[in-house]
């Protein structure tokens, strides 16, 4: 704690591994001077352990009380003959004289330690370690200014003494125990790199890990400011609450550093979200601004990591901090990936891996309430207000334990396949990177890239009439203003003033160099469900560049966060094609009874519509499909390469057989799929056609085992080895829905039930002939039928 109310909120360095904060008392936030202090304390306890143990009664006598007859109440003994100060530097005589009467009550030293004539050399060393704690918390009380620092030293300081007296263990007495809340910040922590970075793959999410490491270690050692600074500097929060943890820190965490008789806790296992919120932005801001100061002193190993990805890592811890509905604080919250709790040594244990690190964008947040919130790819500190409370999209229902082990793939194709094309996609040595100016790059692929490096950024803001302005926000409304005026020269001036000023109306603004590029003004109807864009620009000397497609995208996804999955919009003769690419349609999925009379119509312009979905990530869409292409890619390859293959002939006419069924041969069954035969464009004439072959199929002999889904009471384990069952009777309910929109939909679905029924069952089995005849008979009525060359 520092020594005086003027010292501010400590910030130990960024890149080490682990510091020792200041000492209580002893002033200052500097890392070594508290270690030189805590190494002292260390040092001095340990000569007096080794002292003889004359001397060491000698120094309990001092604060033992007088065991003497007549109720004596003398509660400590004092030597008649102090010695000088500052005291002499040659070593005392060690005959301690047990005789020696006390200055206070004139009885022995021998009647104040008569009750430790028996007592071990072990319980004698701790009690002289409280001893200790005892003189150094008496300096502290005398140093401290901060009346309420003062106050808990003493506290303590009678606490030990207390415990000397009765040679006790120094127990706290408090209404509460650690924990204090749950759950703890070290678990946020751990549930935020869970719910963020689980995609990733093992080596980078090892870095993300080094930074919440990084974060934790900072919070351990971290000097919350007094409760009377706090009040200077944020006078509207919660004094009261603050100080009650404020108390608890020291108690619990800081002072136990020093004071090794205390149980001690770490900050981040006994303190959890309403703690890291009081101090998150003022230590997000110093941590940042010392590691720009010390930058040249990092080991290049650790630069890139603290200059770059600790930054962007601190922006979307904040998003979750000040967020009211974010996942990662529910005691019950489950990890997707591995549908269980997560350990909360996780992050603890993590690795140091300093490599390059590939983040994907999440969507800005906002509180509706207030100006503004930030992308979490960059964010400017101590811009907005300190509680962005944006609402977070809910997480998917939990999967159950069989459903997470089940592989997430679609088509028969093997796991050992995907994974190895996977590895394929993923290794940058095998897939070169993608030029932004090649016609195959997304339209948003360069803004998503400028973002992730923080040359662009995007805010939600606002006006408000009941919160005090902030001179940032209101110049980025103004640059709003003046972009949509410049724009959209057929609007008025006064309108579009208007309606970007107004409380009702929020915007998506896109900075760049600290300056207002473009943006997308919209109204918020939750009753409604619905929102409205009123206007949607960006300067026309930074277009092309994909920033209009970035910007929707980013839109999207902080409306899905809030649960409102329509837009709507009315857009002039030069607006519709843009709209159109970012999935706008004249076909309004919204009934007309719930925006008649809410939104403004203009003449000349046409409304369209867009329909959210929230499972796809707006931001990340396009590098998704672009991933997904690839993958697919890969695949067709390697599926050439087996229909080039040249199998051997057959041998089996040799041996005397007469004949044998066409798909035995080796590679005939895989033409069924590439044979030419006639499509029926038609699509009532399809499903004639179909429905007549499935009949005639489910009337066969040997189709009774493929009517109906296979039981698991009937066959156990049959969905651990078949991954995509199919039977006659789902096959009936597609093609009723107009599923099969051509044949080899419906043909595919057909063969995988032969497929599958081969794979679990032996080549004896009733089953396996069943399948075998019943495909054959199968192809024949799709001979019939014309769909596949005779």
């Amino acid at each position: 704690m520092a020594d005086s109310a003027g010292i501010q909120q400590g910030s130990p360095a960024i890149g080490a591994a682990g510091l020792v904060p200041a000492a209580p008392g002893a002033g200052g936030t500097e890392g070594s001077g508290a270690a030189r202090g805590s190494a002292r304390i260390a040092v001095k306890k340990a000569q007096l352990r080794s002292s003889p143990r004359p001397k060491k009664l000698e120094k309990l006598g001092v604060y033992s009380s007088c065991k003497a007859e007549g109720a004596c109440k003398c509660n400590g003994w004092k030597s008649q003959n102090p010695p000088p100060t500052p005291p002499q530097t040659e070593q005392q005589s060690n005959a301690v004289n047990l005789q020696e009467p006390c200055r206070s009550c004139s009885h022995t030293l021998g009647d104040h330690v008569t009750h430790l004539e028996n007592v071990s050399e072990e319980e004698m060393n701790r009690l002289l370690g409280i001893v200790l704690d005892v003189e150094y918390l008496y300096t502290c009380i005398h140093k401290e200014e901060d009346a309420d620092t003062k106050q808990v030293y003493f506290s303590l300081f009678k606490l030990l003494r207390k415990s000397i007296l009765q040679m006790g263990k120094p127990m706290l007495e408090a209404q509460e125990s650690p924990p204090f809340e749950k759950p703890s910040i070290e678990q946020g922590v751990n549930n935020f790199v869970q719910y963020k970075f689980s995609h990733l793959p093992s080596k980078e999410r090892q870095t993300i890990m080094e930074l919440a490491k990084m974060f934790l270690n900072q919070i351990n050692y971290w000097q919350l400011e007094t409760p009377s600074q706090r009040r200077q500097r944020v006078p509207n929060d919660d004094a009261a609450g603050y100080k009650v943890n404020y108390t608890r820190w020291l108690c619990y965490c800081n002072v136990p550093q020093f004071c090794d008789s205390l149980p001690r806790y770490e900050t981040t296992q006994i303190f959890g979200r309403t703690l890291l919120r009081s101090v998150f932005t003022v230590m997000r801001k110093q941590l940042l601004e010392q590691a720009r100061q010390e930058k040249d002193k990092l080991p290049p190993e650790k630069r890139t990591l603290i200059l770059t990805h600790f930054p962007k890592f601190l922006s979307m811890l904040e998003e979750e901090v000040y967020s009211h509905n974010s996942p990662i604080w529910s005691q019950d919250f489950l990890a997707g990936a591995a549908g269980g709790q997560i350990p909360i040594h996780t992050v603890i244990s993590a690795a140091s891996v300093a490599r390059p690190l590939y983040y994907s964008t999440s969507p800005v947040s906002v509180d509706p309430s207030t100006c503004g919130s930030v992308s979490p790819a960059r964010k400017a500190a101590s811009v907005l207000e300190p509680n962005p409370a944006g609402e977070k999209r809910k997480p998917s229902e939990p999967l159950s334990h069989e459903e997470n082990k089940r592989p997430r793939v679609v088509g028969d194709i093997p796991m050992d396949l995907i994974n190895e094309v996977m590895a394929t996609i993923a290794d940058p040595a095998a897939i070169p990177e993608t030029s932004l100016l090649s016609a195959h790059s997304a339209r948003d692929e360069a803004a998503r890239l400028e973002e992730r490096r923080g040359v662009i950024e995007f805010h939600v803001i606002g006006n408000s009439l009941n919160q005090k302005p902030n001179k940032r926000i209101l110049m980025w409304l103004v640059g709003l203003q003046n972009v949509f005026s410049h724009q959209l020269p057929r609007m008025p001036k006064e309108y579009i003033t208007r309606l970007v000023f107004d409380p009702k109306h929020k915007t998506l603004s896109l900075i760049k160099d600290g300056r207002v590029i473009g943006g997308i003004c919209f109204r918020m109807f939750p009753s409604q469900g619905f929102t409205e864009i009123v206007f949607c620009a960006v300067t026309s000397n930074e277009q092309v560049k994909g920033y209009g497609t970035h910007l929707m995208n980013h839109l999207k996804e902080y409306h899905i966060k809030h649960e409102i999955l329509n837009f709507l919009t009315y857009a002039d003769e030069y607006a519709i094609g843009y709209f159109k690419k970012q999935g706008f349609s004249k076909d309004i999925k919204v009934p007309k009874s719930k925006y008649v009379g809410y939104i403004k119509d203009y003449e000349g312009a046409t409304l369209m519509g867009c329909e959210l979905n929230p499972s796809i990530p707006y931001t990340e869409f396009s590098v998704i499909i672009k991933k997904q292409k690839e993958i697919i890619k890969k695949l067709i390859e390697r599926k050439q390469a087996q229909i080039r293959k040249v199998y051997p002939g057959l041998s089996c006419f040799k041996d005397g057989v007469r004949q044998i069924p066409i798909e035995s041969i080796p590679g005939i069954r895989m033409l069924f799929f590439f044979s030419v035969g006639k499509e029926l464009k038609d699509p009532d004439q399809l499903y004639s056609t179909l429905k007549t072959i499935l009949q005639h199929v489910k009337s066969h002999q040997n189709a009774w085992p493929f009517m109906e889904p296979v039981k698991k009471t009937e066959a156990p384990g049959y969905y651990q080895v078949i991954r995509f069952p199919m039977d006659l009777k789902t096959m009936s309910e597609r093609l009723k829905s107009r599923y099969y929109t051509t044949r080899k939909l419906f043909m595919a679905d057909m063969q995988r039930i032969f497929t599958n029924c081969r794979e679990y069952n032996p080549p004896e089995s009733e089953y396996y002939k069943c399948a075998n005849l019943l495909e054959k008979f199968f192809y024949t009525k799709i001979k019939e039928a014309g769909l596949i060359e005779k």
